[in-house]
């Protein structure tokens, strides 16, 4: 396994997203959680990447029992991030960053990251002093590197990396259904990174999971290709950009874990017939009424939807239904989308908070109406 041409610590350039893990009910199933991180690290790679308010802190606890307890501290690099909703001060800062340390049960993070950046929470960073802290614990030993993950225009970005030009790479959501979105921007956002010469990280390179199912006609465009799985050919796009140091994938599985492994463990690029079949298939979607939701589920945590209406659930099943007719998000709404705890869609109270924290800035409201009416009228 080649080295990482960023940072020659990271082997390869495929890192393991932590977001989104093999479960069994609520709690993450362990044994097979284990299973993939043997077999990834096995393949040479060594990247996790992890944040608090994954899996309502499920995932640092996870990484801690299954990594971290079984694996000596130089066989893996381990990322996490500092999110706006754990702390008002910034003394608060440090309390929160020392308690990451013990769930993960490691003593220095790899990769520290300002989390989920934008001009809604960066002045709270700015106030905090966030950036200011983190470099000061790097000095002490206990952050290898300082970072930053970007949701945001690409304005604001160019603006954050002016005031903290000591930023050594960022995050961002990149794929090739996003690269020309205007919601997104993936492609002007990794252009501020590489006129900062910072080294970009890629999260969501299959868009949570939407370019792996894709509609029969792109995905007939995919398997004419022969070139893999439609999960394996998003993230060798992703890579192939020369500012960036790593694709992250969100594995759930270890038939994901699998997949990924093997089109990445000697990765090259996409050649000239495949990046014209991705073409394609970006203006395919493009042309298909979907909401641009990755299941993120900042819209849910934190209490930011006072009604509990599953928003990232609903999106999916309108999603599932338009493009691919899947007539059993009727059944699906009503029996598993709406209880006592979660109401309806035509239940929302328009308080806007599920929007200004969404990455992808949907229109959260508007959408719910659409949701509404398809599957309660």
């Amino acid at each position: 396994m080649k080295v990482n041409p960023f940072f020659k610590e990271i082997q390869g350039v495929f890192g393991f997203g932590c977001m989104r893990l093999p479960m069994k009910g609520e709690e993450v199933d362990k044994e097979q959680f284990c299973s993939m991180i043997d077999e990834f690290v096995e393949a040479g790679f060594n990247y996790f990447d992890t944040a608090h308010g994954y899996i309502d802190g499920k995932s640092e606890l996870a990484i801690g029992e299954c990594l971290s307890s079984r694996y000596d501290r130089s066989k893996f690099l381990l990322a996490n991030k500092l999110t706006a909703p754990y702390f008002d001060s910034q003394e608060d800062i440090r309390t929160f960053f020392e308690k990451q340390l013990k769930w993960c049960q490691v003593e220095y993070f790899d990769f520290y990251l300002m989390h989920a950046q934008g001009k809604g929470c960066y002045p709270k960073f700015q106030e905090c002093k966030a950036y200011e802290t983190a470099f000061e614990l790097k000095k002490e030993g206990k952050i290898r590197h300082v970072g930053l993950s970007f949701h945001d225009k690409p304005e604001v970005l160019d603006q954050i990396l002016t005031d903290h030009p000591d930023v050594e790479f960022v995050q961002i959501q990149f794929n090739y259904a996003d690269y020309d979105d205007p919601s997104v921007d993936s492609w002007k956002v990794y252009e501020v990174c590489a006129k900062h010469k910072k080294p970009v990280i890629v999260m969501e390179p299959v868009k949570g999971g939407n370019l792996v199912k894709l509609p029969k006609e792109a995905d007939d465009i995919m398997r004419e290709l022969n070139s893999g799985s439609n999960a394996s050919i998003a993230i060798r796009y992703a890579a192939g950009f020369d500012q960036m140091m790593m694709v992250l994938s969100g594995m759930s599985d270890l038939d994901q874990l699998k997949d990924n492994v093997a089109a990445m463990k000697n990765f090259e690029p996409l050649n000239e017939e495949e990046q014209d079949a991705v073409v394609k298939v970006r203006e395919m979607l493009k042309e298909l009424q979907v909401v641009p939701c990755t299941s993120c589920h900042y819209c849910v945590e934190e209490n930011h939807c006072p009604k509990g209406i599953k928003i990232p659930d609903m999106f999916e099943a309108l999603n599932n239904l338009k493009v691919f007719e899947n007539e059993r998000m009727y059944g699906f709404y009503n029996k598993f989308l709406v209880n006592e705890k979660h109401a309806k869609a035509s239940e929302c109270i328009k308080c806007g908070k599920c929007e200004e924290v969404c990455p992808q800035h949907i229109e959260i409201r508007k959408q719910l109406e659409e949701v509404a009416k398809t599957f309660e009228e």
